[in-house]
C-alpha cells in the first residue's frame, strides 16, 4: 500500500467524520429546541435544518466506515477507491446544495450586535459547518481522484516499459 493512500485518505476521512459530528450536534439541538417552542424563523429554514442533520448522519455513518475498512485493510466492495469516489461525489453535491441553499434561507448576517448564544450565530455556524464540509468532501475527491489517475499512469508506464523489454529480448 503506497503512502498516500495509507495516510491521507483516512486523515481525511476522520476530519469528514469529525465535522459531520459537530453538525449533527448542532442541528440536532437547533431542531429540538425550535420543535419545543415552536419558534422557527421560517418553514423553510426548518425544512433546511432537517436537511443538514440527514447530511450529518449520512456523512457521519459513511465516513466512520470507510475509515475502518481503510485501516482495517478490508478489501469489501464499499472499501474500494471506485466506491469511494462515488460516495464522495454524492456527499460534496449534498453538502454544497445544502449550504448553498441555507446561505439564502438563514436568517441574519451580521450578528455583531447579538448576544453570543443566539439563533443568528447558530445558523451561521451551520452554514460555515457545512461549507467545511463540502470543503473536505470536494478536497478528498480532487486528491482522491489524482492518486487514481498518476497511479493508472505509473502502472501503464511499468507494463509500458516491461513489454519493450521483452521486445528487445527477442530480437537478441
Amino acid at each position: 500500500m503506497s503512502f498516500v493512500k495509507a495516510h491521507y485518505h483516512p486523515f481525511l476521512f476522520a476530519l469528514i467524520m469529525l465535522s459531520a459530528m459537530a453538525e449533527l450536534g448542532l442541528t440536532s439541538f437547533l431542531i429540538g429546541a425550535g420543535n419545543e417552542n415552536g419558534t422557527w424563523p421560517s418553514e423553510r429554514y426548518h425544512s433546511m435544518l432537517i436537511m443538514f442533520e440527514f447530511n450529518a448522519i449520512w456523512t457521519t455513518l459513511f465516513s466512520a466506515a470507510y475509515m475502518l475498512w481503510m485501516v482495517g485493510g478490508g478489501s469489501q466492495f464499499l472499501a474500494s477507491v471506485a466506491s469511494s469516489i462515488i460516495w464522495l461525489l454524492i456527499t460534496t453535491i449534498l453538502w454544497g446544495t445544502a449550504a448553498g441553499v441555507m446561505y439564502y434561507t438563514r436568517t441574519g448576517g451580521n450578528c455583531a450586535l447579538r448576544p453570543i448564544i443566539h439563533r443568528c450565530r447558530q445558523s451561521l455556524t451551520v452554514e460555515g459547518l457545512g461549507w467545511t464540509e463540502f470543503g473536505l468532501c470536494a478536497l478528498t475527491l480532487i486528491l482522491t481522484s489524482l492518486w487514481v489517475k498518476s497511479n493508472d499512469y505509473r502502472n501503464k508506464q511499468e507494463t509500458e516499459s516491461i513489454g519493450a523489454g521483452d521486445s528487445t529480448r527477442r530480437l537478441v
